[in-house]
C-alpha cells in the first residue's frame, strides 16, 4: 500500500481538528429561506460526495490488499481475463446516475431561489437597487425615497427584491446568510430575491474579483421589525442632505468611502437599465416598427417615443 494513502486519513483527521475551533461557515448558517434552501443544496452536494469517496476508498483499500503481489516465481503469468460486462456496465451507470441527481437538485434550487421566498405569499416586496461603482454600493429605495452607501437596512419577514446594475466593471452581489450570489452589469439589470427571518446585522460584498479595490466593496445589512425600518426611514428622509446630481457623481469617482445617507436617490437623474425581458420586448418593438417604416418610407410617426417611454 502506498504512502500516500496511508496518510490521507491522518491529513483528514488534522483538518477535522483544525476546522472544529473555526466559526461556522455563513453559506451553512442560513438566516432567510433562500439561503436555507442553497445550504440544504450544499450538504446534499458534500453527502452524495462522501459516499462516492466512501465506496471509492474501500474499493481501493479492498484491491490494494486482495490483488497485492504476493511470493510467487519469476517466470508466473497470471491467468487471463476476459472482463466483466456487467461491472462494466455498472460503472458507467452509477456516474450518470449521480450527475443526473445533482442536476435535478440544481434545477430545482435555482427556480426555487429565483423567485419570492417560499412561505410569503401574496407580500409585497419592498424594491432597493443596488448599483456597484468602484469600489462601493449604491442602495436606492425607490418608495421610501432615500439611499445610501454601503449600508442597507431591511425588514424582517418581508420578502425583498434588489435590481442590481452596475456604474462600472462587473461585480457580484453576495451576502451569504441570506441568499446566492448575482452579477451586476452596465447594460442590463438583474433581480436577486431574499428574505431575512431574524434580526441582526449581515456581512455582504462583491465576490467577483475585479480589481485592486475588490477587497474595499463590503457592505453590511440591518435586518430589523417593520416598525424599526419604518423610523429608520423616516429619519434618514427628515435628517439627511438631498443627493444632487454633482455630489453622486463625485461619489462615483470616489475610490473608496466610508457610510453614507442621502434623503433622495440617483434614480431622479440616472435610471438604471432595463432587465432582460423589457430589452427583449423592446428590441420585438423596434424591429416592428423598422419594418412598418421599411413598408411605407414616407410614415413618420412622432409618437414612437413616447409609446418607448410608456414601456419603460
Amino acid at each position: 500500500m502506498s504512502k500516500k494513502v496511508l496518510i490521507m486519513p491522518i491529513v483528514a483527521a488534522l483538518l477535522a481538528v483544525v476546522l472544529s475551533g473555526c466559526e461556522p461557515l455563513m453559506v451553512l448558517n442560513p438566516k432567510g429561506p433562500n439561503a436555507e434552501t442553497l445550504s440544504k443544496t450544499i450538504w446534499i452536494s458534500i453527502a452524495t460526495m462522501v459516499v462516492v469517496l466512501a465506496v471509492v476508498y474501500i474499493l481501493l483499500i479492498n484491491m490494494l490488499t486482495k490483488y497485492r503481489a504476493g511470493k510467487m516465481g519469476a517466470d508466473y503469468e497470471p491467468p487471463h481475463e476476459a472482463g466483466n460486462h456487467k461491472l462494466e456496465i455498472l460503472w458507467t451507470v452509477i456516474p450518470i446516475v449521480i450527475v443526473a441527481f445533482l442536476s435535478v437538485v440544481t434545477i430545482v434550487t435555482t427556480k426555487d431561489v429565483e423567485s419570492k421566498p417560499e412561505g410569503y405569499g401574496d407580500k409585497k416586496p419592498l424594491v432597493v437597487y443596488a448599483s456597484s461603482s468602484e469600489w462601493k454600493w449604491h442602495f436606492s429605495y425607490p418608495e421610501q425615497g432615500i439611499e445610501t452607501v454601503n449600508y442597507a437596512h431591511i425588514p424582517t419577514d418581508r420578502p425583498i427584491e434588489f435590481r442590481l446594475y452596475s456604474f462600472g466593471t462587473i461585480t457580484s452581489f453576495w451576502v451569504p446568510q441570506l441568499a446566492g450570489q448575482k452579477y451586476a452589469m452596465t447594460d442590463m439589470l438583474t433581480k436577486i430575491h431574499l428574505a431575512a427571518d431574524h434580526k441582526g446585522d449581515y456581512w455582504g460584498r462583491n465576490s467577483n474579483f475585479n480589481g485592486e479595490g475588490f477587497e474595499a466593496m463590503q457592505f453590511n445589512i440591518t435586518a430589523e421589525s417593520q416598525a424599526d425600518f419604518d423610523q429608520w426611514a423616516k429619519d434618514v428622509k427628515a435628517k439627511e442632505p438631498k443627493l444632487t446630481e454633482k455630489e453622486f457623481n463625485k461619489l462615483l469617482k470616489a475610490s473608496v468611502v466610508g457610510q453614507k445617507s442621502f434623503s433622495s436617490t440617483h434614480l431622479e437623474f440616472s435610471k438604471p437599465p432595463m432587465d432582460h425581458k423589457a430589452m427583449m420586448d423592446a428590441s420585438k418593438y423596434n424591429e416592428s416598427k423598422k419594418g412598418q417604416k421599411r413598408a411605407d418610407p414616407e410614415e413618420h410617426d412622432m409618437d414612437d417615443m413616447d409609446d418607448m417611454d410608456s414601456m419603460e
